[in-house]
Parts: structure tokens; sequence; C-alpha cells
């Protein structure tokens, strides 16, 4: 490892590579024209720091307390898929990460290592805990299994992904007919290697996914079978995060799939506060999508998320370097989060507010939120 990894981008370039083109583009690329999976990124850039001097920040708590600890940071890993094709550790390499650094991983259904020995991964370096994310499945058996296998290794939380109910276009993939790296099997899908060769990508999603899903039928079926937290993954509108408080979920986060389902939705940052303000209080909210630099996750916390989650920096941190590398991810988001904190002036994650940012305008001048 000869690159000097000072930033996100470093680390994005370092792994871009070494990772063959059909599975860089598989995790990097987003939906037919590619506007969301920029702009999540992009959209952080209008929001400017506001920082108070003068103040003592020697000591700068970055704790939050989240399923019944404290984490390292308001970060956490998210659930994203076939990890193994960035290294064969996959999932288990960025359990004990997260492990090490003090926060949460999520566990995709299309996990290549099981949800027990993901758990197990990390919970033999450190206390760690574990969301397991779920789609609507045609087969209520087979999602029941899934439900109860993570119930059963310890998962917090069950991560409902509710913004697919058809795999987004994905042009990228169709021109590379993409495929898993050979002898890469779902364990939590039960399809074994030889099983997903004999399909393309979308065929295998299409043959387990329901399109037929709904508020009244997932939450109330998901009540009936885990005493698991709910959370709703995939929210960008407040009439959204309203019947998620409705339906008494406890959390959700707002997200677009990484750009990677319907193009031309709102970043997630821009889509952040009227949920916040929409929930009142009343729910929780984290996000996910774009975030690349401690700075960012600043940006998020004013806005009004609890949490944020990150996807893309994970498998990156792996196809650089494995376990270490997704360690080194989290530690440069770190590191770079207590420092926004310190320069901006807040010592406590409970000081970080609208007060702390405004907004470019077209007209140039700076706004406050």
């Amino acid at each position: 490892m000869t690159e000097k990894i000072l930033s996100i981008s470093d680390l994005e370039a370092a792994a871009s590579k070494v990772l063959p083109t059909s599975v860089r583009e598989f995790y990097n690329s987003g939906a037919t024209g590619q506007v969301t999976v920029r702009e999540n990124s992009s959209a952080f850039q209008k929001y400017r720091l506001l920082p108070r001097v003068l103040r003592d920040v020697s000591r700068v708590n970055t704790e939050i307390p989240l399923w019944g600890r404290n984490i390292a940071f308001p970060l956490c890993v998210s659930p994203a898929g076939i990890q193994a094709m960035a290294h064969p550790d996959g999932e288990l390499a960025t359990s004990r990460a997260c492990a090490k650094m003090n926060v949460n991983m999520g566990v995709s259904s299309f996990s290549n290592h099981s949800v027990e020995d993901v758990v197990a991964a990390g919970m033999a370096i450190g206390p760690v805990h574990h969301v397991m994310q779920l789609y609507s499945m045609k087969d209520r058996k087979t999602e029941e299994g899934i439900i109860r296998r993570a119930e059963a290794a310890g998962c917090k939380a069950i991560f409902l992904t509710a913004d697919s109910p058809v795999l987004g276009v994905r042009y990228n993939e169709w021109r590379n007919g993409f495929q898993p790296s050979p002898g890469l099997g779902y364990p939590m899908l039960n399809r074994s290697p030889e099983d997903i060769a004999q399909q393309s990508h979308d065929d295998g999603f299409n043959s387990f996914n329901s399109d037929s899903h709904s508020w009244a039928k997932e939450i109330s079926w998901l009540r009936s079978v885990t005493n698991m937290e709910i959370w709703i993954k995939g929210v960008l509108t407040p009439e959204d995060v309203e019947l998620a408080v409705e339906y008494k979920c406890d959390g959700v986060v707002i997200s677009n799939h990484g750009g990677r389902q319907l193009d031309e939705t709102p970043a997630t940052i821009d889509a952040l506060p009227p949920c916040a303000q929409a929930a009142r209080g009343r729910i929780r909210i984290h996000v996910d999508g774009g975030i690349r630099s401690g700075v960012d996750i600043f940006k998020a916390l004013a806005l009004g998320a609890e949490c944020c989650w990150v996807g893309r920096p994970a498998l990156w941190g792996l196809a650089y370097n494995g376990e270490q590398g997704v360690e080194l991810m989290l530690r440069i988001l770190y590191e770079d989060f207590k420092r926004c904190m310190q320069l901006v002036g807040c010592t406590s994650i409970s000081e970080i507010g609208p007060a702390n940012l405004g907004v470019v305008r077209g007209d140039g001048p700076l706004a406050r939120l």
C-alpha cells in the first residue's frame, strides 16, 4: 500500500485501481443518467459552516447513544451487498472494522456471508450492534427465516428497504452483463453460486422481491414475527415520515438507495430537512447517501439527522486493504468530524444545529437557515 490515503476521495481512487471494471461500476454507478448519484455528494456543497470562535474545545464528546449503547460518533456502515467482490472476507472484515471503531453495521440480504458469521466476526473483536436489511418478499417463509436468523444472531433492528418494488435501471450493469464473482453465494437468500450463475442480477432480484408491498401489509406482518425495531429505509418525503409515525415504526432512513433506484430524486441532504421537520421528534431520523467527509456528517446532523450511514466508502476500504481499509475509512471520517466540531465551536452533539449552517443563494449572499 504505497498510496497516501488522506481522504475518502483518495480511498475511492485507490480502490478504482484494483477493482475490475464490472465490479467497480456495479459499486459506484447509479441509475440511468447518474444524476442522483452525483448530486448526493455535490448537494452538500451549497451548505456553509458558520463557526463560533473563542470556544474551549479541548474536550469534545462525539458519541451518541444508539440501540442501548454509545457509539464513537454519529456514523454507521450501511447494508451494502456483495462485499466479497471487493475482498474475500467481505462483510466479515467490515464487521471487525466496525467493532474496532465502535460503530454499528447493517447486513445486506445480499451479504456473501451469513448474518450469524458477520455478527460473530465483530463480536470477537468487541461490542458491536448490527441491523438486518430486508426486502418485501413473495415468499413469506423465506422472509421470516431471514428475520428469525437475524434476531437469533443478536441484530437490533430490521431495515426494510421500501424503495425497491422493482429494480432500478442500471445501464452499466446491463452493458457489462454484470454477474457476481464466481463462487460467491447469498446465504441469507438461500442462493448458491450455481443458482446465481443461472440468472441475471435483475432476474434474480425479481424472482423473490414483491412489488405488491404496502404499509398496511408489511408493518403489521413484521410486527407479528419479530420484536426487533422496524425501520423504513428509502424515505424521501415528509408524507412518508408521517406514515412511518402512523404505523408506529421505530425510525426512518432518509435514502435514495445511493442513486441506484429512481434517478433524479432529491439528494438525501436536501430531502432531510423537511423530513426531520415532519418527524417533530416523534420518530428517529437517520440519513445515507453521498457522505464523504466528517464535514458532511456535521451538516447532516445540523439539518436534523441523528446518525449517518455510508455504503460505498466501506466497499472502497475493503478493495484497498480489507479490514484495515474499512478501519482506515472510519478513522478518516471520525477524525474529520471531530476536527470539524472543534473548528465550528461545538463540544457535544447536542450543540450541533441549524445555527451552525448557512446556505448559498443564487444571488450570491449567504443566507442563514
